[in-house]
């Protein structure tokens, strides 16, 4: 043909096409024609497979396949030469081009027509595959392919057909790539619109501001007379704001008609728009929308917006009629629109609800916490609500012992301390912390060495004296005699307090029991002052427990009062405890006020050790079960209502 276009693109979609339209308009070419004015990719794909199969000698049939939107699977969209032939045959040749993502040559015999006789012909395919500058060949996306159905012919003759099908399919690619730059460029319009109105809607600080710089912005946007936003409340929506119109309450009809159009809108649950599109529910319900129309002589759209599943409100827009700009609303701009609406209006809501003043918010929120246990829906928080009661009522009726918890500690009844009888250096330990020890059992050695010169030295004075003596009385000096006999009992009277601190080198245990303090062990040889605490010794079956009681539970206990023990080395035992003592001074520890009472076991066992530490639960009495469980916050709300009233 003579009528072919002068350059074609590249494959992959890239267009350098260039087309002389007046040209292709005055050879009347009606496959041109409806090629350069199509509008849709069905119209464009029918007039290019005519075009092609025509450039392509002896065609006896072809077919264009895309892909469905949003499946993996390919519907013809053009057929040639008539629409209504049947294609089937030619599905094993798509596929295998769709498979292999190339170029096929297929031989086949024609079995679609009655005279056809069996004539062999030759199958050829190419797949459409769009790719962009970043991405390579195998990861394009496959939009479709073309099968073409020829008459035989040698092999050169078939690659050209097959090169001439791969330049060809370039025009399908442009028109996809065209019609996808369209698509961004109408996306990104509608994004930095929406941006515009999110930025001035947030920039305010209250909702009364807030929501007329938005209804302002759209109507600014779209070019709309006027734009309104209504909220629900209590299953009724108001309008809290008008475009260019601060006293709108004024107008008390238009706003009664514009909060029946956003009803309207959102009991149906879609968009309302009057005149109606193209692809508008049939069945949609308008009434409140086209008198609200016929009032200003204008186009109306009305579109609820939602949050978490619920309609929270609704946008009005009006339009004045007017021939330069169209009968109402596009598409896009109602898509505009609700896109706006669903990025701003729980903005908006949140905004609404945290300007109400305290006691409307402590309202409402008691409203809407009722509302789930009296009206309807929400069967989960009635059955919550039914059990509940239930369990208050059982509560309330049925008693239970009530006892009284506290930290509890086990001491030993007597605690015999061992300390170093004069001051002296440490000779051996035998004992340590933890150890069972019996009665005068060794548990420490002093170091005697210097005791022992100490003896050797006044026994040597005793005996000097002693000699003189005998001779002083010989010689009958009756004050040398005093003298020497005093000598005499003080050298005595050491000796004997050195043997009495020879007796005590040796420390021994003064009953039976278990060391509760002291590890010497390491000190050997370490010097000790008179006095020092060596070790402390409890007996074993003599113990006291103490109780560390809450000063909120002191007055509720009593001397004789009995209870149960549970230590934490000891899980698996229960001990009887009485209490024997309670002590009236308060200690306080942690920030928490409590008194020291003393408990004793029952049944003593051998299994306790001192310093052991668990809980005890004194019985004070039979209660009921709720008042068990919520009298330490019935005493504190009323301690904290008292404190604060005048």
């Amino acid at each position: 043909m003579d009528d072919k276009p002068s350059q074609v693109g590249n494959a992959g979609g890239q267009s350098a096409t260039v087309i002389d339209d007046q040209r292709l308009r005055d050879n009347d070419n009606p496959a041109w024609v409806r090629f350069i004015e199509s509008t849709d990719i069905a119209e464009f794909c029918q007039s290019w497979l005519a075009i092609q199969c025509r450039q392509i000698k002896d065609v006896v049939g072809g077919v264009v396949l895309l892909e469905h939107s949003g499946s993996a699977s390919y519907a013809p969209v053009a057929v040639w030469p008539d629409i209504r032939r049947d294609m089937q045959h030619l599905t094993d040749t798509a596929q295998r081009a769709l498979s292999e993502k190339q170029g096929v040559v297929s031989n086949a015999n024609r079995h679609d027509d009655a005279d056809s006789d069996g004539q062999s012909c030759v199958e050829i395919a190419y797949p459409i595959q769009l790719q962009t500058d970043t991405e390579p060949v195998a990861q394009s996306k496959l939009v479709g392919v073309v099968v073409l159905e020829i008459s035989p012919r040698p092999e050169a003759d078939l690659q050209l057909a097959l090169r001439q099908l791969h330049w060809g399919i370039a025009w399908i690619l442009d028109r996809f790539w065209r019609d996808q730059q369209s698509q961004d460029k109408r996306v990104q319009k509608r994004t930095i619109q929406v941006l515009d109105v999110t930025a001035a809607t947030i920039e305010q600080s209250e909702f009364k501001s807030s929501a007329m710089a938005f209804v302002t912005e759209i109507a600014t946007s779209l070019n709309c007379d006027r734009v309104s936003i209504g909220f629900n409340e209590s299953e009724q929506i108001r309008v809290a704001a008008v475009s260019h119109s601060a006293h709108y309450k004024d107008k008390a009809n238009l706003v009664s008609e514009i909060e029946l159009s956003m009803d309207e809108a959102m009991d149906q649950g879609s968009a309302i728009i009057y005149p109606a599109l193209p692809d508008s529910p049939a069945m949609q319900v308008m009434r409140a929308t086209e008198k609200l129309a016929e009032r200003g002589q204008s186009a109306v759209a009305t579109i609820p917006f939602s949050h978490d599943g619920e309609w929270i409100g609704a946008i009005t827009l009006e339009r004045s009629i007017r021939a330069e700009r169209g009968d109402g609303f596009a598409r896009a701009e109602v898509e505009m629109c609700q896109a706006a609406a669903a990025v701003n209006g729980p903005v908006l809501l949140l905004a609404k609800q945290n300007d109400r003043w305290i006691g409307r918010k402590i309202f409402d929120s008691v409203q809407e916490l009722l509302s789930k246990f009296i009206g309807p829906g929400h069967v989960l928080w009635k059955m919550a609500a039914m059990l509940l009661l239930i369990l208050v009522a059982c509560f309330s009726i049925i008693s239970g012992e009530y006892r009284v918890r506290a930290d509890a500690f086990a001491e030993g009844g007597v605690l015999r301390a061992i300390v170093s009888p004069y001051d002296g250096f440490l000779a051996d330990a035998r004992v340590r912390a933890g150890d069972i020890v019996e009665e005068d059992q060794l548990l420490a050695l002093l170091d005697d060495q210097d005791l022992r010169l100490e003896q050797l030295k006044w026994e040597s004075q005793r005996d000097q004296y002693t000699k003189e003596l005998r001779q002083t009385k010989a010689a009958r000096d009756k004050a040398r005699i005093g003298i020497l006999s005093a000598q005499l009992n003080q050298a005595e009277a050491q000796l004997a307090l050195v043997n009495e601190q020879l007796s005590r080198v040796e420390l021994r245990a003064p009953h039976s029991g278990v060391v509760v303090s002291g590890d010497l062990s390491k000190n050997l040889g370490s010097p000790l002052s008179k006095g020092d605490l060596l070790f402390e010794i409890a007996p074993l079956e003599d113990y006291r427990i103490v109780l560390h009681v809450d000063d909120r539970d002191i007055s509720r206990l009593q001397e004789g009062q009995s209870g149960e023990l549970i230590l934490s080395a000891i899980p698996d035992a229960t001990f009887p405890v009485e209490i024997s003592r309670i002590t009236p001074v308060a200690t306080t520890e942690e920030g928490r006020n409590y008194f020291r009472v003393e408990a004793s076991l029952t049944n003593p066992t051998s299994r306790l050790r001192p310093g052991m530490e668990g809980v005890a639960k004194i019985s004070i009495g039979e209660e009921k079960l709720i008042w068990i469980w919520t009298h330490r916050f019935t005493e504190w709300l009323r301690l904290w209502v008292w404190s604060w009233w005048p």
